[in-house]
């Protein structure tokens, strides 16, 4: 008899956690097991990109308005909802201090302890074999859907930021098991919190290499991507989310510092975020006009990946880009900062390079290894000769229910 599975997620717009969930449910085998996918919101470029053989549940409006401006939420009614995220930012912004770091995600957890009370029962779904909530927070899942087992998954590295344990440790500590994607952010969740390490699993995210190099090939008349093949100098490519994580602010210094050494180079940055105006005024301080690029949200980000020399993932922080190893599958030298995860990203010096996580460190790093067409070549070899391809990663799916 084949498993029933639910899985929640706040919605599908493009970033690393997002497009791993649809790559894992395109690898799953619908012949072992169905799956329900509640999405809060129905929103975003990779809606579309969902496979036809799981049910995707409708949307409910108490859900939707988590994820939406807080002065909607007011107007469509949600009264509860919004005032629980009103006392969550209060609360978050009063324990700022407290917690002693420079980005901090206890928000997601104050506002997950405020509202769930007034969000309806999932219950009507019916009760499943297993559950999974794949994005923080996990109160939802938790409190409002019935299953024989629940999952939570852990997507980022908790030795960087700051978290209310007092406040999480209850959520984490009713799920059967916990899924990391990586061994170091494995341990980087049990030192935050250790009488959990029993129920830590590494899952991969998991990467189709046929699905990479067929959308690598798609699009290949877009004006922006004729602009960047016809470039003759080195070309840099990053993908991702626009926040303090991701580091794009401190990557136009380094292009700076790149420019300033006489590198003739434009940086190419795809994505979208709050953090696009800092990016934007980071660019005019540095007068980066004409060498670092934003080319804005792309559904397809792999011809950009594809047309440029190198990819650089110039983090602060990481749990494991999805996007380092999407550049390898297309067989680009990877160059990644040295993230507290980074040695589980890659081999350095073998399937890319490590350089300092730091502005002036990077830059110096980057510029040895653009000068040094060896290494690129060597690492080159290397990928188109090793696969970065694991759908059989969703094998953990069936063997632990």
């Amino acid at each position: 008899m084949k498993k029933r599975i639910f899985i929640a997620v706040q919605y599908l717009e493009i970033g690393g956690a997002e497009r791993s969930l649809v790559e894992m449910l395109r690898a799953v085998d619908y012949e072992r097991c169905d799956i329900d996918l509640f999405v809060y919101r129905h929103s975003g470029e990779l809606m579309d990109k969902l496979p036809a053989k799981m049910n995707l549940q409708p949307e409910i409006p108490a859900y939707r308005s988590l994820t939406i401006p807080i002065k909607e939420a007011v107007a469509k009614g949600h009264w509860f909802v919004a005032l629980g995220r009103l006392l969550a930012k209060w609360k978050a912004k009063r324990n700022e201090r407290k917690l002693r770091s420079k980005e901090s995600i206890v928000i997601f957890q104050y506002v997950a302890n405020y509202t769930t009370p007034f969000l309806p029962s999932l219950k009507k779904f019916g009760r499943y074999d297993l559950a999974i909530s794949y994005l923080t927070p996990h109160n939802i899942v938790r409190d409002k859907v019935e299953a024989n087992e629940k999952w939570a998954w852990v997507h980022t590295d908790y030795s960087y930021v700051g978290v209310d344990v007092e406040a999480e440790l209850p959520v984490w500590a009713t799920y059967d098991r916990i899924a990391t994607v990586s061994e170091d952010v494995a341990k980087s969740f049990i030192g935050i919190f250790p009488s959990l390490k029993e129920k830590i699993f590494v899952f991969e995210n998991i990467l189709s290499e046929k699905t990479v190099r067929e959308q690598a090939n798609l699009n290949q008349n877009a004006s922006d991507l004729n602009d960047i093949q016809r470039f003759e100098g080195i070309k840099l490519c990053s993908v991702g989310r626009f926040s303090y994580a991701k580091a794009f602010d401190r990557a136009v210094e380094i292009c700076r510092l790149l420019v300033d050494s006489g590198i003739s180079l434009r940086w190419y940055l795809i994505g979208y975020g709050g953090d696009e105006p800092l990016i934007r005024q980071a660019i005019i301080r540095f007068g980066m006009e004409g060498h670092f690029i934003i080319l804005g949200k792309k559904s397809n980000p792999y011809p950009y990946m594809a047309a440029c020399d190198i990819y650089v993932q110039p983090s602060r922080y990481e749990g494991k880009a999805v996007t380092v190893r999407e550049a390898q599958i297309l067989c680009k030298p990877v160059v990644i900062t040295a993230y507290n995860t980074a040695h589980s990203q890659l081999k350095d010096g073998i399937d890319g390079a490590i350089v300092p996580n730091g502005t002036e460190g990077a830059a110096k790093g980057l510029a040895d290894f653009i000068h040094n067409k060896e290494l690129q070549n060597s690492i080159i070899n290397y990928l188109v000769k090793h696969h970065y391809g694991n759908e059989d990663e969703v094998e953990k799916l069936y063997s632990n229910i």
